[in-house]
């Protein structure tokens, strides 16, 4: 299985932004996740890949603690966000969501103008002192989604009136808003057609200079394409975890390879 500790000595504490340690996921009776040890670095996109129901988007849930919300679910071990326990009953989960943006598969703009669906966030969580402050905000926001020339003659207008690549440019601008410093992405492209992947592609590798971008995706071009390190799951475990080419050229683990080259999935 893989072993974290040895192979991430060379990473200073600097480097990682989030450490897992013997995590557990259990829905009900159902084992999920088994014994995930990953250090995911700061200004990096890390993709997990592997075939359908290997836990992939199970794990990427836990970092904002997503999993809360199945009652089911129970989740065990230690994920630290810069060195602390995001499990430890004092961290408020509505705070760490913050912290950690998520972008789901289906763009989910709110029924709301394209305006406020970037400004709930900021609003919530008080991060603006007046009218001037949350239009800054939401702004840079729309910038850092690549669709700030596009809707900013048309704030008011509804969010779910875009295309879908917009829709899920916005929902990236709506998780940027309120700073996080850690970006979750739950195959956001898997609605797109290939133009609007390929902008919100590029976007991705643009956020990775402000965030520790995690995305989980089918597609291993993608991950090829966007990632700097990959973490292969398989049947609930993390089999391989390394730098994207050598996951992809060099593979440590047969079933690794048999994945990328198409023998399981």
């Amino acid at each position: 299985m893989y072993d974290t500790q040895n192979k991430e000595s060379a990473l200073s504490q600097d480097d990682i932004k989030i450490s897992a340690r013997n995590v557990q996921v259990y829905y009900g009776d159902n084992h999920a996740i088994k014994d995930v040890n990953v250090d995911i670095e700061d200004k990096t996109v890390t993709a997990f890949i592997g075939p359908s129901g290997c836990g992939k988007s199970t794990f990427l849930r836990c970092i904002n603690r997503m999993n809360d919300t199945i009652d089911v679910a129970r989740v065990e071990g230690d994920i630290l966000l810069d060195g602390e326990n995001i499990y430890d009953p004092k961290v408020d989960p509505v705070q760490l969501r913050a912290k950690v943006g998520m972008v789901f598969q289906k763009p989910n703009p709110f029924p709301k103008s394209i305006y406020d669906n970037v400004a709930y966030g900021p609003r919530i969580h008080g991060l603006a002192r007046n009218k001037a402050e949350l239009d800054e905000i939401v702004e840079r926001a729309l910038k850092r989604g690549a669709i700030w020339e596009e809707v900013k003659d048309r704030l008011t207008a509804p969010g779910t009136g875009l295309s879908g690549g917009q829709q899920q440019r916005l929902c990236i601008a709506r998780a940027v808003a309120t700073e996080p410093e850690v970006l979750l992405m739950d195959e956001p492209c898997s609605a797109l057609d290939p133009i609007a992947t390929a902008q919100v592609e590029e976007l991705i590798d643009e956020l990775r200079q402000n965030y520790s971008v995690v995305i989980v995706t089918h597609s291993m071009q993608q991950a090829a394409r966007v990632s700097q390190k990959t973490a292969f799951f398989h049947l609930g475990n993390l089999v391989e975890y390394d730098d994207t080419d050598k996951i992809f050229t060099q593979p440590e683990d047969p079933r690794t390879e048999s994945y990328i080259t198409g023998r399981i999935g």
